[in-house]
């Protein structure tokens, strides 16, 4: 493995030696193969873990290197085993010999099309860096689907849940990025999408660039967003207006900001985040407005605990069933 794609995943290269990397990828096909491969590695060995336990990830990463190096010399001395066999065995079928000079061929045409994808379950967080350079951090409960290599033509992924994309500039080749309900196009930019089935809405907000949001097969009446805009699709129809409140992705960090948020809304993104079923006895509580931030990493009653200054409410769980409920 090239030693540059290890520590570019533990950001030991310097800005310039990044994107020379990135280039090199780009213009070489063995590379990209192990950029690939190892990107999506780390992602999933980083699952979860915050920014102070990254050298856990290092060292499960550091495990499955020295792994692999072992596998790939016993493999060599395979090869070399059999290699006088594999020899005896070509001589006989020259047709063999054509058989296998077109299959690296039909490999890498067929490697365009290969599609992988990236679960995070609930309380989980990843980041991860696709083919072209665009960074990508999913939040709980999302799945990214993406190509091994993009085509000439676009780089099109699909998102379901909630994505954060920093996407790397490429004139000739437009970032689209598709939902359940719409598409997304840029060339290069940053910009959140949110897109959990079971709210019955998408909302794209973007924070730096440009990007197109339309229906699919209807670009030519998308709505073409600004800077510090956010659009939400819902019942077949969009709607623009300000982001409110931009702490809002911090959830990349860990981080979760909210300002004169509903309840209901809150305790939304805390089954995401701590993987628990909340039940509300008392509706009452969904009548007041909460404003305040907590880190993943804090503990659910840490929370509970902030929110009962606002309006006292009691906790009552079921660990067995993985439940809580709230009343008064």
């Amino acid at each position: 493995m090239d030693e540059r794609i290890y520590k570019y995943f533990y950001e030991e290269l310097s800005t310039e030696d990044r994107l020379s990397l990135l280039r090199d990828v780009e213009a070489n096909e063995e590379l990209k193969r192990e950029f690939v491969e190892y990107q999506n590695l780390y992602a999933l060995l980083n699952l979860g873990h915050q920014v102070q336990d990254k050298t856990i990830g290092k060292q499960k990463f550091d495990q499955f290197i020295l792994q692999k190096q072992q596998t790939m010399i016993w493999k060599k001395w395979s090869h070399w085993l059999g290699y006088a066999a594999a020899i005896l065995i070509l001589i006989v079928s020259s047709g063999l010999l054509t058989y296998w000079s077109i299959q690296p061929e039909q490999a890498s045409s067929l490697s365009e099309n290969v599609m992988n994808s990236l679960y995070t379950p609930a309380g989980q967080r990843a980041q991860l860096v696709l083919q072209d350079g665009t960074e990508v951090w999913l939040n709980a409960k999302s799945k990214l689907t993406y190509p091994a290599h993009f085509s000439n033509d676009n780089r099109k992924v699909t998102i379901e849940g909630e994505a954060f994309f920093k996407v790397a500039k490429d004139p000739a080749r437009p970032f689209i990025v598709s939902t359940h309900d719409v598409d997304m196009k840029v060339l290069g930019t940053q910009f959140n999408v949110c897109s959990y089935p079971a709210t019955g809405y998408v909302q794209t907000s973007l924070l730096e660039g440009s990007v197109c949001v339309f229906f699919p097969d209807r670009e030519n009446e998308g709505i073409i967003l600004k800077p510090d805009q956010q659009v939400t699709v819902s019942n077949g129809k969009m709607k623009v207006e300000p982001i409110r409140l931009k702490a809002h992705f911090l959830w990349r960090d860990g981080i979760y900001a909210f300002e004169n948020e509903p309840l209901i809304n809150i305790l939304e993104k805390m089954e995401l985040y701590y993987d628990v079923k909340i039940i509300v006895k008392d509706v009452s509580l969904f009548k007041d407005t909460y404003t305040g931030k907590f880190r993943q990493r804090d503990s659910l009653d840490d929370v509970f605990r902030v929110l009962q200054q606002i309006r006292k409410f009691k906790v009552e769980k079921d660990t067995e069933r993985n439940i809580v409920t709230l009343k008064k």
